[in-house]
């Protein structure tokens, strides 16, 4: 006989805490085997990062058409379904690019060569002017903190597509400039793209995908009276007010790319003009750089924040590209500047006497206190390194090429240009990352 107050269980149930737990236990094994099952079909819900894809240039003749359209319908007709963004996760405010090493990699080659790509100068065209040595054509810079992704010329673009890139400023800007077109328009079919060269304003068009990559050349952003017609460095006069002529060809833009240093560094003071009056004896002042600088950057910032609409334009500001034209500054006692330089310098943190940090400063004061965001391509202490990716003594001066006698001296190695391919397809690389 039971006792009253205690029920017996009835026969043939599970008490009901086994039942939820059994259950429970049965639906994660089902989930666990729904996820093997999308796992196997690529649709898992955990999102695993493609592995990059390398970019290799086909191989074919400058002339060969055929095979430039066979590479190219794929690109342009190619849904978006099926492009895969190589940036991975590369976020510019957690990953310092300045901070990294380069790496010799001989498996890896540029997209273009000077030769192959008919819009680079004749004064970064090292290979084409007789330069034999290639090793400064297989380094890679390596971020510590971060993985950098290659240049992806599809990718870049698909990012373009239907807008405007215009870059502005001196020749360093222009160097840029045509790196970055020579990264792309080989995958473009000939009738597909065109290219308008002009005194001032060039622009290179990418037809079927309604986009173009242009370059403004303006060495002082602001205005000056040896932008046009370039006269001796004791002469030139910059208006350190006036920028708003110039900018009007910047309006309607979707990403801007400034920089501004080499003109500025001439080793004597500035002469400046503002406002509509003359100022001083001679009709000017003179200025030590950094202050002449801050005045024309100010000018510069003032115009972006009260034109620029940050919703419609990205804006850009390339650190300053060093000059390398004393060799003591990496240990080569016996050196003359850049000349007969084939390998990048190892020395970490290695600085040279050819960035100023005055400059650096101002450029980074100015800008903090600027309504609109500007991010900057920080190209100098990675540039700092590549003491052999100078155009050196192959290269041209007043638009003829040093012969073979002018060459052997080393005093007529330019030190401050780069060579294509070469450095600047790496700030390129970081642009791309950021857009």
């Amino acid at each position: 006989m039971i006792p009253s107050g205690i029920m017996k269980p009835p026969r043939g149930k599970l008490p009901l805490p086994i039942i939820i737990i059994t259950t429970c236990v049965l639906v994660f094994v089902a989930i666990l085997y729904a996820e093997r099952l999308s796992f196997l079909s690529s649709n898992s819900i955990f999102k695993f990062k493609p592995c990059p894809r390398q970019i290799t240039k086909p191989k074919s003749n400058a002339g060969d058409k055929t095979a430039d359209e066979e590479v190219v319908i794929v690109n342009v007709n190619a849904n978006a379904s099926s492009w895969i963004d190589d940036s991975f996760d590369f976020d510019p405010e957690e990953c310092n690019v300045a901070n990294g090493k380069w790496v010799f990699n001989s498996s890896v080659t540029p997209l273009y060569s000077d030769i192959s790509c008919p819009y680079i100068d004749r004064q970064f065209s090292c290979v084409k002017n007789g330069r034999n040595d290639s090793d400064y054509r297989h380094w890679e810079w390596q971020p510590e903190d971060c993985t950098l992704p290659r240049f992806n010329p599809e990718l870049a673009l698909r990012k373009l597509q239907g807008k405007r890139l215009l870059f502005v400023g001196d020749s360093l800007q222009r160097n840029q400039w045509e790196s970055f077109v020579c990264l792309v328009e080989w995958i473009i079919p000939h009738k597909h793209k065109s290219m308008r060269l002009g005194r001032v304003h060039s622009v290179f068009t990418a037809k079927a995908y309604n986009a173009t990559i242009e370059f403004y050349w303006a060495p002082y952003l602001v205005e000056s009276n040896s932008d046009i017609d370039i006269i001796d460095i004791r002469k030139r006069i910059i208006k350190v007010d006036a920028i708003a002529e110039r900018a009007t060809n910047w309006t309607g833009v979707d990403i801007l790319v400034f920089n501004t240093y080499v003109w500025w560094m001439s080793g004597i003071r500035i002469k400046t003009i503002w406002g509509s009056f003359a100022n001083g004896q001679e009709g000017y002042e003179e200025f030590d750089t950094p202050i002449a600088y801050k005045l024309a950057l100010k000018t510069w910032a003032n115009w972006i924040d009260s034109t620029i609409n940050p919703n419609k334009t990205r804006v850009f500001f390339t650190t300053m590209s060093p000059t390398h034209t004393r060799s003591q500054d990496w240990g080569n006692m016996e050196g003359v500047k850049c000349f007969n330089e084939t390998k990048p310098v190892m020395k970490k943190k290695h600085w040279g006497t050819g960035s100023d940090k005055r400059i650096m400063s101002v450029v980074s004061k100015v800008v903090e206190e600027m309504k609109v965001p500007v991010t900057f391509i920080n190209i100098t202490q990675l540039s700092e390194y590549r003491i052999d990716g100078h155009s050196s003594v192959y290269t041209e001066t007043g638009g003829k090429l040093l012969t073979e006698e002018e060459r052997a001296n080393p005093e007529n190695a330019d030190c401050i240009h780069w060579c294509l391919p070469g450095v600047p397809d790496t700030w390129n690389q970081i642009l791309l990352a950021m857009l």
